[in-house]
């Protein structure tokens, strides 16, 4: 009896593990070049440059993902990050080409940084 075919991960579960996995240096940035467009990629290469979720004897995991639909063919996402014993953000913004291929047109860790009182 052959085994039932396994349902395609949903493109926010598979996304929220590829960034993961660059962000936490199990990948390199390049291995996303074909799943990003517009500024997307250069954002994630920037942001990868520190290995922002790398850890040192926990390997962190996506705890939870939530989405909402802005219109046809975009997802906002987002994804709780369990990195050692700290809860990481990341958002991000999936759109449907005219392929049907989803890539992430944006990306974000721990939200928007903004300078301090009296910095710039």
């Amino acid at each position: 009896m052959a085994a039932a075919p396994q349902p395609q991960p949903r493109p926010t579960d598979r996304f929220a593990e590829l960034l993961l996995a660059v962000l936490s240096g199990r990948r390199p940035v390049h291995a996303m070049l074909r799943h990003t467009a517009g500024s997307a990629y250069d954002d994630l290469a920037r942001l990868a440059e520190d290995g922002p979720l790398r850890t040192f004897g926990h390997r962190p995991v996506v705890r939870d993902i939530g989405y909402f639909v802005p219109r046809e063919g975009a997802l906002e996402v987002f994804a709780r990050i369990g990195a050692g014993n700290r809860l990481r953000a990341m958002a991000f913004r999936l759109e449907r080409g005219r392929d049907l291929r989803w890539r992430c047109t944006a990306v974000e860790l721990d939200g928007p940084r903004h300078p301090g009182p009296g910095k710039r």
